[in-house]
């Protein structure tokens, strides 16, 4: 059986927050503890039309995550569980927490660029 707490998590500080991840059964289980509001847009440019490419599956636990596609802007609050498909890009508000799960070979590209971003980010 997979689980993720944060006390055991692989923990990165991205600034505006902070993820706790593992990777089990061919799914990335992600813990998103944001602490400022933030447009994660940018991390993702790189990728096809500079938008996540990987469905996720997820839990607000606390605050608000918006999904921005090409077309609409999908919001999501506390209590709500929520699928995103491919094309969005997220923003969070201070305060949120998200618990998600994505496929594994969908979300690794993904986050090579969302890598590759950050440390020219933190370089600049």
């Amino acid at each position: 059986m997979a689980r993720l707490s944060k006390a055991q998590a692989n923990k990165q500080d991205i600034g505006v927050g902070v993820v706790y991840e593992t990777v089990a059964e061919g799914y990335e289980i992600s813990i998103l503890d944001m602490r400022q509001d933030a447009d994660l847009a940018p991390m993702l440019r790189g990728l096809p039309d500079d938008r996540c490419t990987c469905p996720h599956w997820g839990y607000v636990v606390s605050g608000l995550l918006t999904f921005t596609f090409a077309d609409r802007a999908e919001a999501f609050g506390a209590g709500e569980a929520f699928y995103v498909g491919p094309g969005h890009t997220p923003a969070v508000a201070a305060g949120t927490e998200v618990v998600m799960f994505s496929p594994e070979d969908q979300i690794a590209p993904v986050n090579e660029v969302l890598q590759r971003n950050m440390a020219a980010m933190q370089g600049a």
